[in-house]
């Protein structure tokens, strides 16, 4: 199954409705910020679908305890509670909007505290009527600041929701000192070198840089700058190195020469057969012998998909073209994956 900017969907609604992943562990505030987006001057009719174990979120009282409740708010949103298979609750929610029923323009999932992002961001490029109806534009990770490092060390999922985000927001800031902040800010990009981080409760973040992000097409977007290189381990007190938050980690790979594409599909063919399993998300823009153009791919696990973009040229920071991939994921072995990458740089420069 590919990841991928087709052109192709259905013949009623064709242009995809944009969804955004909002997830984060419990208390983290996602209510809160999602109730900032609702309100924000966007002009968009935004459906939520809350993916919670009972539990009640949009401002006070508005959803019922039925499997799936929808509740058409002042704005024109509308709310929906899903207390089962998610792809059903919006299959539903297509139906009443391709008849009349419902009408809106945009879909915020916000998932409860314990889920893995991961089988959500799978359906919606595994299965059909989603991967047609709808384009995943980001996922959205809260961090609790006061509390990320003791929940992070009891809870695995953490790591993922962290690893899986295209936008990382640090919340209740105000709880802890400075210097807290600059180490969970290391520790967050040492798991996460593509997402950019800012602090959700300073007014920092804007609606638009959270409703726009695109985050899963295949471009340049959530890629790390050039000649960024993998970050070091988080320090602990002691000022040693360690890993942290069950061996989930970036690692970025460049490479100045052209790949040969074939090398290049090996490669991939290699790391997937291999890591699928590990492999949380990855990204990367390669340099291709014989090839003007930049070839972009991306993947969740065992998912991936691949096209070629503009044209190299040199880009705004006159970095020379050249060839980077980050990978997220959990227990990678780093070694062994630059070996077989400039490997691969090599079969190029002998072709």
């Amino acid at each position: 199954m590919l990841l991928s900017d087709s052109n192709h969907g259905p013949k009623m609604n064709a242009t995809p409705i944009p969804v955004t992943l909002l997830t984060g562990f419990l208390g983290a505030g996602k209510t809160t910020l999602l109730n900032r987006l609702l309100a924000a001057p966007h002009g968009e009719r935004i459906a939520v679908v809350e993916n919670e174990f009972g539990a009640v979120g949009i401002d006070t009282d508005l959803l019922d305890s039925v499997a799936v409740a929808v509740v058409e708010l002042a704005n024109g949103c509308i709310c929906c509670s899903v207390r089962g298979a998610l792809h059903e609750a919006l299959e539903a929610l297509l139906a009443r909007r391709d008849n009349g029923e419902l009408a809106f323009d945009r879909l915020i999932i916000e998932t409860t505290g314990l889920a893995d992002p991961a089988p959500i961001v799978q359906s919606f490029f595994a299965e059909e009527t989603l991967r047609e109806r709808f384009q995943l534009d980001g996922v959205i990770t809260l961090v609790d600041a006061a509390h990320f490092d003791l929940q992070s060390g009891r809870e695995r999922v953490m790591a993922s929701q962290v690893a899986f985000a295209d936008r990382l927001l640090i919340s209740r800031t105000d709880l802890v000192p400075a210097t807290a902040l600059v180490g969970l800010r290391e520790r967050l990009g040492f798991i996460n070198a593509r997402a950019p981080i800012t602090y959700a409760d300073s007014g920092a973040e804007q609606w638009h840089e959270l409703l726009y992000i695109g985050g899963f097409r295949l471009d340049e977007r959530g890629l790390p700058a050039a000649s960024w290189c993998s970050p070091a381990a988080p320090r602990n007190a002691l000022g040693g190195r360690e890993p942290r938050d069950d061996g989930v980690r970036s690692i970025v790979l460049e490479h100045d020469a052209p790949l040969d594409i074939d090398a290049v599909s090996g490669f991939v063919d290699w790391l997937l057969a291999g890591y699928a399993h590990d492999l949380l998300r990855y990204k990367g823009i390669l340099l291709i012998a014989d090839e003007p153009r930049r070839l972009i791919f991306q993947g969740v696990h065992r998912i991936a998909g691949f096209d070629y973009g503009r044209p190299w040229r040199a880009d705004d920071s006159g970095q020379p073209a050249h060839s980077r991939i980050v990978l997220i994921g959990r227990q990678l072995p780093e070694a062994i994956l630059r070996q077989r990458f400039s490997a691969t740089a090599r079969q190029a420069q002998m072709a």
